[in-house]
């Protein structure tokens, strides 16, 4: 049959190859016609495991159970479930069996490997479908109308210096990077904390880059930038933004400072700014995670950050097949923590809130000058 043929015929018969080349060799040497009894009746060899230890199955589903269906006491409850400690387990209870023979047994039980899959998020609002649709429907109403409509949030602060940074690239043979075995921050350097803004309409985007604190007076800052140095030239004619933001954070839905950064924002823009919040546990949805976080974490993968200024030529090289623009600068000021919001302040804020869920959904309009 030519190359492959034992292959085709091992796989034909269910023989391995190894009998198939012993019976080559018998046929080449002609002692399969000398000795036409030594063929093997059926049934023959040695019988399979199971049957001599009956007991070995159910107890290797027992170890690979969830661990409130198997035994609460085993010893790999609180271990790495590999092949080789389940041998070891098993032969500990009386079973004797090869960790080879364990893959085996868990892949004709219909078992395999399986990372972790990030599906739970939390306990599901009530409202959280009807919000979704309320945001959908608002976004549409903005574009529309060609009002601006922009999504924000913090990506990951990032340590800088020779720090591993996750993902892989081309490089010649043997010559990786070499970054520090332990994760401590530079005193110097400290960390980035990227504010991000994504335009939807434009599919573009603005990131600082910010060294102190992440804030709700660095997250306003931020959007003020990009209103100044791109927003403005996009739409010329706006009198309206609509933001879309997750509940939490800085830019959170209960922060006095984030209404009142917002308010000081409008004044200065001399734009009705519109939230709407995201439900809890649903902040991967917001389009500036997969529109625009995502790619700049693709696009810096396996290069330690070594300066700030990497990071923002990293982040500002971004593109993606589809045209997604960004800018990027460094955003040196310094933000406090701790800032208290009087009930004075706070009452200031001329601030309306939607009739569905006013909590999550508002407007906060410029005040008249006088």
């Amino acid at each position: 049959m030519g190359r492959g043929g034992q292959g085709i015929v091992a796989r034909a018969t269910g023989s391995s190859h190894k009998t198939i080349f012993l019976g080559l060799r018998e046929l080449e040497n002609g002692r399969a016609a000398q000795e036409p009894e030594r063929a093997r009746k059926r049934g023959g060899g040695r019988k399979p495991l199971t049957e001599h230890d009956p007991d070995l199955l159910s107890a290797l589903e027992a170890l690979v159970e969830p661990t409130t269906r198997g035994d609460p006491s085993s010893n790999l409850r609180w271990t790495c479930k590999s092949v080789r400690r389940l041998a070891e387990e098993l032969t500990t209870q009386g079973h004797a069996v090869g960790y080879h023979k364990v893959a085996q047994l868990l892949s004709e039980l219909g078992f395999s490997l399986q990372a972790n899959r990030k599906t739970a998020e939390g306990t599901d609002h009530p409202d959280r479908d009807a919000q979704f649709r309320f945001i959908n429907d608002r976004v549409e109403e903005f574009q529309r109308k060609a009002q601006p409509v922009i999504s924000v949030d913090t990506k990951k602060k990032e340590l800088i210096g020779p720090f591993k940074n996750s993902g892989r690239e081309w490089q010649p043979k043997n010559t990786p990077d070499r970054v520090n075995v332990h994760d401590f921050a530079d005193t110097q350097l400290g960390k980035a904390i990227p504010y991000g803004v994504y335009d939807q309409t434009d599919n573009s985007g603005w990131v600082s880059v910010g060294i102190d604190h992440d804030t709700a007076e660095f997250a306003t800052a931020t959007i003020e930038r990009w209103w100044k140095e791109m927003g403005q030239q996009r739409y010329p004619q706006a009198t309206e933004l609509l933001l879309t933001a997750d509940g939490g954070g800085s830019n959170g839905h209960r922060a006095r400072l984030w209404q009142l950064s917002l308010q000081r924002l409008a004044d200065t823009t001399k734009l009705k700014i519109s939230v709407s919040h995201f439900p809890p546990g649903t902040s991967k949805w917001n389009k500036i995670e997969h529109r625009m976080f995502s790619h700049i974490t693709l696009n810096w993968r396996a290069r330690p950050l070594q300066s700030r200024e990497v990071v923002v030529n990293l982040i500002a090289s971004t593109t993606t097949r589809k045209g997604l623009k960004i800018r990027a600068d460094l955003d040196e000021a310094t933000y406090p923590v701790g800032l208290k919001v009087s009930d004075k302040q706070l009452a200031s804020v001329n601030l309306s809130r939607h009739q569905f869920h006013g909590d999550w959904n508002y407007s906060i309009a410029p005040k008249v000058s006088s």
